[in-house]
């Protein structure tokens, strides 16, 4: 088994990294440039990807993103404090962004004869992202059986899909996983802002998980507001 994974620099994506290399068949990271203001991000894919031991490929789609208008993250547009069950949340949406990517890997994992593209979608993102969901990932799965008939046979991994982000800390951490050398705020400051939708749910995971959290948080108590918690 060969799989590419894509891995943005953030705790969900660098989790399912370390998940795949502890199950041995890590061939390759994936990253993508789409104009995101939280590009640093990409940073910790490279070290994620030095640290495993497997190449890193960055492709990038700046252009693409400057062609998706109005989302908080690639436009001019406040990212929104508060947790992501929140309407306002939906700024925060890249249209058809997952879709890209995967459509990119499928085709650079058929070129380099890998047979598993592996991606870090979770439950906790379906209220928000349509392309993060289990009927997406069916629905793209039958699509590249189609795009790749009688070329190549490319399996869409998605171990989380149906689990919460609590539960990725957990299996994160039964992989080593170096919480501390990921990066999920979308505002892409000095340290994560901690109001975030991301910044919220990422504080609130290692809450529920039971797991210490080593991030550096520019308001490290805003997210018991958000959530509810005491």
């Amino acid at each position: 088994m060969k799989t590419i994974v894509i891995c943005s620099g953030g705790l969900d994506s660098v989790s399912l990294a370390h998940r795949v290399a502890a199950e041995g068949d890590l061939h390759a990271l994936l990253s993508f440039d789409y104009g995101q203001r939280h590009a640093k991000e990409l940073d910790f894919a490279a070290r994620c990807a030095d640290r495993l031991g497997v190449p890193h490929e960055v492709v990038d789609l700046a252009g693409v993103g400057r062609a998706l208008t109005g989302s908080a993250l690639t436009d001019r547009v406040d990212v929104p404090d508060g947790h992501y069950a929140e309407e306002t949340m939906k700024l925060t949406v890249v249209p058809n962004r997952n879709a890209i990517m995967l459509a990119v890997a499928f085709g650079m994992a058929a070129a380099q004869g890998a047979d598993t593209v592996a991606a870090a979608v979770h439950g906790g993102d379906h209220f928000i992202y349509p392309d993060c969901r289990p009927g997406f990932i069916e629905a793209f799965q039958a699509m590249q059986a189609h795009a790749l008939d009688g070329l190549a046979k490319v399996h869409l991994h998605t171990p989380y899909v149906h689990v919460s982000k609590a539960d990725i800390v957990t299996d994160g951490a039964r992989h080593g996983t170096p919480f501390a050398d990921t990066w999920s705020c979308y505002k892409g400051g000095t340290v994560h802002c901690g109001r975030c939708g991301t910044c919220v749910e990422r504080r609130e995971a290692f809450h529920l998980a039971g797991v210490t959290d080593p991030t550096e948080y520019a308001d490290p108590d805003y997210w018991r507001a958000a959530t509810g918690v005491a």
